[in-house]
């Protein structure tokens, strides 16, 4: 299996508004093989902002990959350039190999 991560730097504030994006979103993750589950995860706050992740998890590492070159992930990030302001900088990517 392999976890993928996306952590955001939220902007103090504004968590309400960036949960709502993910919660009106049209993911087409559940159309796509090797998808296994979706989390959207709250983290600590800091002085300027709210830590979240967006945590999937799939069969492997190719499916994952397989995804980010799909018209499913295309159609899922169409409007990814109408958040900016919700978060400080950009997201970071963190990729994980299941070990155990």
């Amino acid at each position: 299996m392999f976890i993928a991560m996306n952590r955001f730097q939220v902007t103090k504030g504004r968590e309400g508004d960036f949960e709502e994006v993910w919660k009106a979103r049209d993911s087409h993750l559940d159309q796509v093989a090797g998808f296994v589950e979706f989390h959207l995860l709250r983290g600590p706050e800091h002085e300027d902002h709210t830590l979240y992740s967006s945590h999937t998890v799939w069969a492997s590492r190719q499916a994952f990959e397989d995804w980010t070159r799909s018209e499913h992930f295309r159609a899922a990030h169409k409007n990814a350039g109408e958040t900016k302001g919700l978060y400080l900088g950009h997201p970071n990517f963190e990729g994980f190999e299941v070990v155990i």
